[in-house]
């Protein structure tokens, strides 16, 4: 047991860290996480790309839900937690941020060395041939072929998704591709697809010349996310992990917090900075027994 100090004397103790964030970094800034704290699904999981692909009536749902959910999206702005990291990085104590997120709000509050695993909401592209747009310009084509939509509400759902009431997706119109006809997809990976090798061979690096591993947010069930955390660990490296609830790292983590994250990034920061924590002892503290946390 111990205080949100044991968060900052990690950071400390490291003088290149490697971040990797997840949803818990976002929802405070109004964007829903996929799980629970017990690493469970909240909600169905999201479409592959085999459904988006194959089947007309999920590509007009998904557009149709999309088209409320990026409007969400735009609208959100920073929280603690991006600030904080951002803080981190002008520390000069960040190798990498890698992101499991696709809404841009790390870069938004000045982070700079970001690397979106997953792609990014901002574009749009063609999967039969070159063509990219921006999100903005495919958002004013899905209205102007579909205003009646625009007058429909409903609930937030992670990663620019909507929950619609009354929503006739039927009648939602998809535009296809304006080169080859092809279908468009938001620039992210979805479930069935693969995170670019050229991503993932970047993260690596930049890993195997880092002192230790700060995740954030992140439940780790995912693959994507995860292959880190165990890269870190068959090299000894010191992890820290930073979440509300259980992760699939947590058997590999040296330092476990479990608090409110961007109150405790902002205590961790703050005390690099300042050289005394703030004295916010909310949250809950968990350090393997006997474990080291540095290196």
């Amino acid at each position: 047991m111990g205080s949100l100090a044991d968060l900052a004397a990690f950071l400390g103790s490291h003088r290149r860290v490697l971040v990797l964030t997840g949803a818990g970094c976002s929802t405070a800034s109004g964007i829903p996480d996929y799980r629970d704290e017990h690493g469970a699904w909240k909600r169905r999981q999201p479409i592959t790309i085999e459904e988006l692909v194959s089947s007309d009536r999920v590509r007009r749902r998904y557009w149709a839900r999309s088209l409320h959910g990026w409007r969400h999206m735009g609208a959100a702005r920073p929280n603690a937690a991006h600030h904080a990291l951002a803080a981190l990085e002008r520390r000069g104590s960040v190798s990498l941020l890698v992101t499991q997120n696709v809404d841009g709000l790390h870069q938004r509050a000045g982070s700079r060395r970001v690397l979106d695993l997953h792609g990014s909401l901002d574009d749009v592209v063609c999967l039969s041939c070159d063509f990219t747009t921006s999100r903005e310009e495919h958002q004013a084509t899905l209205a102007t072929l579909n205003p009646e939509f625009l007058e429909l509400s409903g609930r937030v759902a992670p990663d620019g998704d909507m929950d619609l009431d009354g929503a006739h997706y039927e009648a939602f119109r998809v535009p296809d591709c304006p080169d080859c006809g092809g279908v468009l997809k938001p620039g992210v990976v979805f479930f069935g697809e693969a995170v670019p090798k050229p991503r993932v061979e970047r993260a690596y690096a930049a890993l195997d010349d880092s002192d230790a591993l700060l995740v954030v947010g992140s439940s780790l069930m995912v693959f994507s996310g995860y292959r880190f955390a165990h890269r870190a660990a068959r090299q000894g490296m010191p992890i820290a992990i930073l979440n509300r609830g259980r992760t699939r790292g947590d058997a590999l983590a040296s330092l476990k917090v479990e608090a409110e994250i961007g109150e405790a990034l902002s205590v961790a920061v703050t005390a690099l900075g300042a050289g005394t924590p703030l004295g916010v002892e909310s949250g809950h503290v968990r350090g393997r027994p006997g474990g080291p946390v540095g290196r």
